[in-house]
């Protein structure tokens, strides 16, 4: 599955983003879906995901901030991230899998990425 994320940009903090990730190739109502980012210098981390079910989870960073959604017409996944704060500034990922998983490692098709900046 080929995987397009979008929707990044700058915002102050507290504001609010949308990100998107549009795919092809597949549909992903059969994958695992997932956001990770990247800060700079620093190592990706897993942000959510959403199964098949629509079961979602969260990191404890943003559990509570941001919520993932699918709409499985369209193909897409999102990611609503509400309260940003600075430390949220990063490069941001969506990814597929077909397990129930954190690991990166166990994502095979990654998205491009999404910058997100947040200014103080």
């Amino acid at each position: 599955v080929q995987l397009q994320a979008s929707g990044g940009g700058l915002v102050q903090a507290g504001g609010s983003l949308r990100l998107s990730c549009a795919a092809s190739g597949r549909a992903l109502s059969s994958y695992t879906m997932a956001w990770f980012r990247q800060a700079l210098g620093k190592e990706r981390e897993f942000v959510g995901g959403i199964t098949g079910g629509t079961y979602t989870y969260y990191s404890a960073s943003v559990k509570g901030r941001f919520t993932i959604s699918r709409d499985n017409a369209k193909n897409t996944v999102y990611l609503q991230m509400n309260s940003l704060k600075p430390e949220d500034t990063a490069v941001y990922y969506c990814a597929a899998s077909r397990i129930v998983t954190r690991s990166a490692s166990d994502f095979g098709s990654w998205g491009q990425g999404t910058l997100v900046t947040v200014s103080s």
